[in-house]
């Protein structure tokens, strides 16, 4: 079930980047400027930040069988990725962008959620394999632009269709496992109760300082590795992100023997010099690749571990809702780093557009310490499902 569940992850986010990877060629047909094709990025992020609020207030996660919100939110994302060859110009994208991101909410976060569902002991491990399926998924487009050419229509075409087949795997072969999580009716006050949860908000808030860097590392890595003389910038991105997946199930793996907030707190400190380092070694090929690919394993693989974070620490019965609300907040996040980082380096230039972005996971690790000091129980103990503090 975990195998079908990542698969099915790793085909339904493919569609996130697929505007991404063809970026160059639509800023040379609609004659963008960078910032105008960060855009089209933020707009999956604007859309993605407003679906899971909308779920979030509506308790969606919570009271909609799982496999059915996957599966129809799937074929959805991709109805709306194809979009993007029929519109005819750069303001029409940009909603079809909004759409896509907005579907994706219903991918995402109850993935989650339902891996949680098979696992209690090992939850770290396996919320780590769906992320690290999700990062390969969103690394597909960079390597479909790399090996078929600049073309944007098979781009999109082979990410819908993946997405497509996503719904399907997961409509005809899901189930949840034994450890469920309660569901009560519909009450608008859900959101208010987790957000009253210390541990919720201090997770939540190392949780932003992570996205603060990953979304600007994936968007922007391509141009930035372009930039560097790099060799195949589209195929390296790929395998730079790609390799995010051996860091989320490696960083489930560790969590779960050392304790989520040891791995989380590591991991930031390792991308964050990533983040600093790479504009270093920017006019030295292959010292840029070995950084991309570390960045690409440490940026990610503390993700899953937030995740697992959230559903340890709130009541059983608000796990769907706590997590959809904690990935609104992070994803609104990411859209000022996105947009930030190609307006900078068009200020001062790519080789040290990225070292701002260390300032993110610093953060975070501050926001951890805090949770980990506040903490009546050890770190390494986790609690058992559907537990958490309420103060």
């Amino acid at each position: 079930m975990l195998g079908l569940l990542a698969l099915a992850e790793l085909a339904g986010m493919s569609v996130w980047f697929a505007q991404s990877a063809v970026a160059p060629e639509l800023q040379l047909l609609w004659g963008l400027s960078a910032s105008q094709a960060g855009w089209l990025t933020s707009s999956v992020q604007i859309g993605f930040v407003a679906g899971t609020l909308v779920a979030a207030i509506l308790n969606l996660a919570d009271i909609v069988p799982s496999r059915s919100y996957f599966a129809v939110s799937a074929f959805l994302a991709a109805g709306c990725n194809l979009l993007l060859l029929m519109v005819p110009g750069y303001e029409a994208a940009l909603v079809t962008r909004f759409l896509t991101g907005f579907c994706l909410a219903g991918v995402y976060p109850p993935a989650m959620k339902m891996a949680a569902t098979w696992f209690v002991s090992a939850r770290g491990l396996a919320i780590g394999t769906v992320v690290g399926a999700l990062t390969i998924g969103k690394a597909i487009p960079y390597l479909v632009h790399a090996l078929g050419g600049a073309d944007p229509g098979l781009v999109v075409w082979t990410t819908s269709l993946a997405a497509v087949g996503a719904g399907v795997l997961i409509a005809v072969g899901y189930r949840d496992g034994p450890h469920l999580f309660e569901r009560r009716p519909f009450r608008w006050e859900l959101v208010r109760e987790v957000v009253r949860i210390r541990e919720w908000r201090l997770v939540t808030g190392g949780y932003c300082g992570h996205m603060l860097e990953l979304y600007s590392c994936w968007t922007w890595l391509a141009a930035f590795l372009a930039v560097s003389a790099v060799g195949e910038p589209s195929l390296i991105a790929f395998g730079a992100i790609a390799l995010g997946s051996v860091g989320c199930v490696w960083g489930g793996i560790i969590a779960d023997r050392i304790g989520r907030e040891k791995l989380v707190n590591r991991a930031m400190g390792v991308s964050a010099a990533c983040a600093l380092g790479i504009g270093a070694v920017f006019h030295i090929p292959w010292a840029v690749i070995v950084v991309a690919c570390v960045w690409g394993v440490s940026v990610v693989a503390d993700s899953a571990q937030f995740s697992a974070l959230v559903t340890e620490s709130v009541p059983s019965h608000a796990v769907g809702t706590a997590l959809t609300l904690q990935t609104s907040i992070g994803f609104a996040i990411t859209v000022l780093t996105v947009q930030l980082v190609p307006n900078l380096a068009e200020a001062i230039g790519w080789q040290w557009s990225f070292s701002v972005l260390a300032i993110g996971p610093a953060l975070g690790i501050l926001a951890i310490r805090r949770l980990v000091r506040g903490r009546t129980r050890p770190p390494t103990d986790p609690a058992p499902a559907g537990t958490g503090a309420t103060g």
